[in-house]
């Protein structure tokens, strides 16, 4: 090879790496302010079924392939969670998850990320996972600490009793 191209690689390739080096410094990137913390609202939950399981009539029955004949019709279609979230007395999240699936019948997923400043603060979750009922079926207040940089996840957990805070 001649030396001019040799020259022209070493630098080239110099040139890339400066730009490597630099960029990897700067800018600079701060994943949380000081004194701040986090809250997640993080779950994934299959609602109720819009309505209650029924029985078949005889007739309907009979008009079924032999195959197909369960006594029991029961809804496949979930209910949307609903969720809010106050912080402090203030509304931080409003969110209604509509259930996945083609058929609407599997789970509702709910994900919010909120920063908030390290200190003591009041917490209320609540949840409705059931169309026929009005207003929330899961509630959970509670005055939590946060210390800096710290991080709590809101989840729902029905073995648990409900609404958790870790």
């Amino acid at each position: 090879m001649k030396p001019k191209v040799v020259l022209g690689q070493v630098l080239l390739y110099l040139l890339f790496a400066t730009v490597i080096g630099v960029f990897s410094r700067w800018p600079s990137y701060v994943a949380l302010a000081p004194n701040h913390a986090i809250i997640k609202l993080s779950f994934s939950h299959h609602g109720k079924p819009v309505s209650e399981c029924r029985q078949a009539s005889a007739a309907e029955l009979a008009s079924l392939p032999p195959n197909m004949r369960a006594p029991t019709r029961c809804p496949r279609e979930r209910s949307p969670v609903k969720v809010e979230l106050d912080v402090d007395g203030v509304a931080a999240y409003r969110h209604v998850a509509i259930p996945s699936g083609l058929s609407k019948d599997g789970a509702s997923a709910v994900y919010h990320r909120l920063t908030v400043p390290a200190g003591t603060h009041r917490v209320a979750v609540r949840l409705n996972d059931d169309a026929r009922k009005d207003g929330f079926v899961h509630v959970r207040e509670a005055a939590i600490t946060l210390e800096p940089a710290q991080i709590l996840v809101i989840d729902f957990d029905s073995e648990k009793g409900g609404i958790t805070l870790q």
